[in-house]
């Protein structure tokens, strides 16, 4: 079990920690000529089959910095309040920590009691009980058991110690991780051992690491990761094999400098190595703060051992209020690596107050349609409690699918198949969606809506094309998943293709005999015009045959993706269209890129015309204007294949 110190400075955490270990965990020359812990301390206690890590961390007000990174991974807390001193300003902002960084399990402790008077000595710590435990109210630690010690005289240590030692034991026999679950230490300190190399030291937070496993270091120098080999393990500071999750470890690693690691830094599988600057999390402010937290608000992130300045956007609030719990992203100035679930700390700009406490939600968080309905639904799914009900609630409202190794990462887990999906989930071929089954025929009906009303809109046309139908029913949807929503359409007949394009089966057009014998005579007048084919008028008058029987040939043509219609009247052979595509594509690459006047030059047509063209290249998603640019749009493709961009 790790254990950390929590207190006021100079109220005894480090006498404590030596009197129950025999350990100084004072090592600085400096910490030892003022007599205070400056950074973090570390001491074992072992017994039998069982270990004690204990976190000494800093009591000054200017190094909480340093305490919260010591908090990482800490499963009990030692609050320590000195006898001649009482609760002080320290006291109530460690408390602050360990509460909003959810540690649910301390002990009490009022230390120094060798220094009060005999004769007040019973009034003055049933005073400081009193005191403590209205301090306590309303926390999770509210039923803590309370020790009073003098690490001077030894008195009270024996049953403090008995008393962790039978709480370790109690908690020895785990549950085992579930399969798949992904070694992560948060790294508080690096230094270099003769003969050894680079060391790092950190508390496992989940997982198991062997000896010569390949590990990933997340952030990394410079934000780049880094891959590195253990070549020894210290657990609880004895040799070992392996270590594992709620241990204190030392790594010996190979292919690192002691320059290229920090504190903030990970070490992890390499499964589940990721890194970020835009965090969802579940935000609660502190009760006894003073002001309501505002949206844009700057802030310290503590997130494992890393200290990092960012903002918080709200997302369901505009300001949080005291006590108050919501929504928020994570607009980090540098990259942490952190994993769902993860708890940690705001504190204001200047580092001056604890504000607030956060629980990771999800560490891919979208820069873009943060605040919609359907994310926020997402961001509910993510704070149940139970990964099998997280999972499903997230499926359920994942519309376009749910990445497995996006999530699997962000659980911290290494295989996608340890995810736990509901039993009616559907797994996209060649591709890492899934998708719940409502959410697979929401995303067809709406296809088939689109479809309708792009048929009332445009009758003359046979339909749009894959990508642009996408465009119209789901533009956010991967190019997978929307091949799999048109083939399902197709294989259920719900939905028609002809040539490239898609429509509904009534939509199909059938030429009549005397149409046949019309169009037979259009196609080759259309081709010999080039890029400025007939109007319909000028047909008309060459075959003599009524302009109302040319329309509608031209449009049953039109039907069958055979001609388009370009402005009214005017129909251009689907082959020629290719060839303005073309030329479309060779002004892209020219130093004016895709404009009306080089388009003009290109197909040596009038100013006029060619904007008719471009307009109509916008219209079916060859290219979208920007201001006086027409851009290609990913492809490049006129009439792209079903499923692929166009």
């Amino acid at each position: 079990m790790i254990i950390g110190t929590a207190g006021h400075i100079d109220h005894g955490k480090t006498t404590l920690v030596r009197a129950l270990t025999g350990v100084e965990t004072d090592r600085l020359p400096e910490e030892k000529r003022r007599g205070i812990s400056i950074e973090l301390g570390y001491a074992y206690l072992q017994d039998g089959d069982i270990s004690l890590g204990f976190v000494d961390v800093p009591g000054h007000e200017r190094l909480l910095h340093t305490m919260l990174a010591g908090a990482t991974g800490v499963r009990h807390a030692l609050l320590i309040v000195a006898a001649d001193d009482g609760v002080m300003p320290q006291t109530r902002e460690h408390l602050a920590v360990l509460a909003l960084l959810g540690v649910g399990s301390a002990s009490l402790v009022i230390t120094k009691i060798d220094r009060l008077d005999a004769a007040q000595r019973n009034q003055r710590l049933a005073q400081l009980q009193t005191d403590i435990r209205a301090l306590l109210a309303g926390t999770a630690l509210a039923a803590a058991p309370l020790f009073t010690v003098s690490a001077a005289s030894g008195e009270g240590i024996a049953a403090l110690r008995a008393h962790l030692l039978a709480l370790a034991r109690a908690q020895a026999v785990a549950e085992p991780p579930p399969p798949g679950t992904g070694f992560r230490l948060a790294v508080d300190r690096a230094f270099t051992l003769a003969g050894v190399g680079t060391v790092v030291t950190g508390s496992a937070a989940s997982g198991q690491v062997n000896m010569g496993d390949e590990l990933t270091l997340t952030p990394g120098p410079g934000g780049q990761a880094r891959s590195v080999r253990v070549r020894g393990i210290h657990a609880h500071n004895q040799p070992a094999h392996s270590a594992q999750a709620g241990q204190r470890c030392a790594l010996a690693l190979a292919g690192l400098a002691k320059e290229e690691v920090r504190r903030g830094d990970w070490l992890c599988s390499p499964g589940i190595a990721l890194a970020s600057t835009r965090i969802d999390v579940q935000c609660q402010l502190w009760p006894q703060e003073a002001h309501a937290l505002r949206s844009g608000s700057l802030v310290h992130v503590h997130l494992g051992t890393s200290d990092v300045m960012g903002s918080i956007v709200l997302l369901d609030c505009d300001s949080l209020a005291p006590g108050a719990s919501a929504l928020g992203q994570l607009v980090l100035h540098s990259p942490i690596a952190t994993w769902h679930g993860e708890r940690g700390v705001l504190r204001d700009a200047s580092a001056q107050r604890t504000l607030a406490g956060l629980r990771v939600l999800d560490p891919f968080a979208p820069q873009r349609w943060r605040k919609t309905p359907e994310r926020l639904a997402q961001l509910a799914a993510l704070q149940q409690p139970v990964r099998a009900q997280r999972v499903a609630a997230l499926l359920a409202h994942s519309p376009l699918g749910l990445d497995l190794q996006h999530t699997a990462r962000a659980e911290g887990l290494t295989d996608p198949a340890a995810l736990p999906l509901p039993p009616d989930s559907l797994r996209l071929p060649a591709s890492p969606l899934v998708l719940a089954a409502p959410c697979l025929a929401e995303l067809q009906t709406q296809a088939l809506a689109r479809l309708q009303a792009f048929h009332a809109a445009y009758p003359e046309e046979i339909g749009p094309h894959a990508p642009r139908l996408q465009r119209l029913t789901a533009p956010r949807a991967t190019p997978a998943l929307w091949q799999h929503v048109v083939e399902q359409l197709l294989a259920r007949q719900l939905l028609a293709r002809t040539g490239h394009w898609l429509h509904l089966p009534e939509h199909a057009a059938r030429l009549s005999a005397a149409d046949q014998a019309l169009a037979a005579r259009i196609r080759p007048l259309l081709l010999q015009g080039a890029f400025e084919p007939p109007w319909v008028r000028t047909l008309a008058a060459e075959l003599a045959t009524p302009e109302a029987q040319i329309r509608q040939t031209l449009a049953s043509l039109a039907r069958r993706g055979e001609t388009f219609q370009v402005v009214k009247d005017l129909h251009y052979p689907t082959a020629t269209l290719e060839r303005l595509a073309e030329l479309a594509r060779t002004c892209q690459s020219g130093d004016s890129g895709l404009q009306a006047a080089a388009f003009r030059d290109a197909t040596g047509l009038g100013r006029k015309r060619a904007i008719q063209i471009l307009e109509f290249f916008d219209r079916v998603g060859f290219t979208r204007r920007v201001r006086d640019a027409h851009l290609l749009r990913p492809g490049n493709t006129l009439f792209a294949e079903s499923g692929h961009q166009g």
